[in-house]
Order: C-alpha cells, then structure tokens, then sequence
C-alpha cells in the first residue's frame, strides 16, 4: 500500500486530531509564544523573567533559589494566577536583555527591576508601576562623589541598557562610562577602584552600601523620580490587563508593604523610608 493510498482512507475525523497531536508535540515555547493566560494556564506555570545578582530585588541564594522583592511578587501573580504560589519558572537575565527575553518569547513577564521609559515602551507594553526610583551614584567613602561636576573627565560605571547608561550618554557626554553586563562585574570594578563611582538605581545602592563597608551613596537622587513595573510582549493586551488589574488590587490590601518588610525592610534597616519606594493607590491612579 502506498503512502498516498494511506492517506485517502484516513477518516476525516482523524484529521482534526492529526493537527492536535502535532501541536502537542510542539516545543512548550511555541505553545507560549503569545503568553496569553490561556496559554499560561495550559502549561501550568508562569515565566518571569528576573536578575540573578540583583539582592535585594533578584537574586539567587545559597541554596540556588531565587530571592527578592521581585520574586516574592512573582509568586503571588502565579498564587493567583495558577492557584499556587511555586508555579513560576524564572528566566534570568541581564539589564540589557529584559526586552529581548519578551520578543524572543522566553519570558511572559519581566520582572527585573525595570524601570518604565517612554524609549522602552516602544518595544515593550509596561503595565502599571509598583515601586518608585531614581537614579544614584556611590563611591570610596574616602572619595565620596557628591556632585555631578566631580565627574567630568573622569571614568563612572555603569550596566549596560540600564536608565544609569543612558542618563548619562545622553545628558553628560563629558563622563567616561565603563560598561559591564552584570551587576556583579559592575560592583567588583567599583571595589576595583576602575572607575571613580558607579551609577545604578538609587534603591540597589542603598542596600549594596549598607552591606559593604567603605562605600556611600554619596549622590542619593539624580535625574527625574522613576517607577519600576512589570513589561509584556508587545501587543499581549490579554496578560496586560490581568496584570493592571493584579498590581491594583494588591497596592489597594497593602501587598507591597507586605513584600518591602520581607525582602527590604531587612537590608534597608531605617535608613530608608518605605513611601520613598513604595506607590500609594492614589500615587497608582496616575498611571
């Protein structure tokens, strides 16, 4: 019997499951490329995309777990998304991958510290904000930098594709940036003494000079007051707007508080006031 013989004696019916078993044996990818929360409740978990060496918003532990304000939030969105709080799948990233992760269809959401920008919402929808932030610059306590003309002609550095790296490339050219990919090479040359300062979220700063020794943030605020939120692909209205909704109703019962207390209460101490980070639901409404 013949290959095309074969075919003409499959019953129709056979036909539309012919389709569904090719599409099962799919890659789970292509299954989420759309991150619609069909899809997501089809495949029984989440991805988030989030940093590895961010503490405390990202990080992973000793134990290989991830950490941090921002994981402690993707735990809730899958708790009341999927029912239980462990169905996430975390994709780690860097600063300068968190919208390729999205176009690529390797991540349904960021949440990597992301800071919204006019330049980023061309490429990625952000939903609503749930912390604020600015940039900073920290230092050698023995050589605070406590002024923006203390850095001309002189080397800063900074993580590439972050608000910090364009900040200062676009509005202070006459600041010599080294760039790294990773929070970790960025800090190890600050400690390094390559460069006279590094420049990051104001809110990373806080915690990584309280923890080391030596080191202040000797420039607390610089630049306009930002908000962090949570992206999506480009176009993926369905998961966007469960999103909105989500960061809302967990601003309006007090979640936020509940994660700050957790995860940066710990590191910040009473050094920093939490309605510095933190969006009232009146601040919410702007947005």
């Amino acid at each position: 019997m013949t290959p095309t013989t074969t075919l003409r004696k499959t019953p129709l019916l056979l036909i539309p499951l012919l389709a569904l078993a090719l599409a099962a044996a799919a890659a789970p990818g292509d299954l989420l490329a759309a991150g619609e929360l069909d899809a997501i409740k089809a495949s029984g978990k989440i991805r988030v995309a989030v940093f590895s060496d961010k503490p405390p918003f990202g990080f992973v532990d000793e134990n290989g777990l991830n950490q941090g304000y921002d994981v402690y939030l993707a735990h809730r969105l899958a708790q009341d998304l999927l029912g239980d709080p462990s169905k996430v799948e975390f994709v780690l990233v860097e600063a300068a991958s968190r919208i390729e992760v999205l176009q690529a269809d390797k991540a349904d959401l960021v949440l990597a510290n992301f800071t919204l920008t006019s330049e980023r919402a061309q490429q990625v929808d952000f939903a609503k904000p749930y912390m604020k932030v600015a940039l900073g610059v920290a230092s050698p306590e023995s050589a605070p930098i406590t002024d923006l003309a203390q850095l001309v002609g002189k080397t800063l550095i900074v993580n590439k594709g972050t608000t910090a790296d364009s900040f200062f490339t676009e509005k202070h050219p006459e600041v010599k940036l080294l760039k790294f990919d990773q929070n970790t090479e960025a800090f190890n040359a600050l400690r390094d003494g390559r460069g006279v300062g590094l420049a990051h979220d104001n809110t990373l700063l806080f915690a990584w000079t309280r923890e080391n020794r030596g080191f202040v943030t000797g420039i607390d605020l610089l630049g306009d007051l930002d908000v962090i939120a949570p992206a999506v692909k480009k176009g993926n209205r369905e998961l966007l707007d469960w999103v909105n909704a989500e960061i809302a109703s967990l601003t309006g019962e007090g979640f936020f508080q509940k994660d700050y207390d957790e995860t940066l209460k710990p590191v910040y101490g009473d050094s920093v006031d939490p309605k510095s980070v933190l969006l009232t639901p009146e601040e919410l409404e702007k947005y």
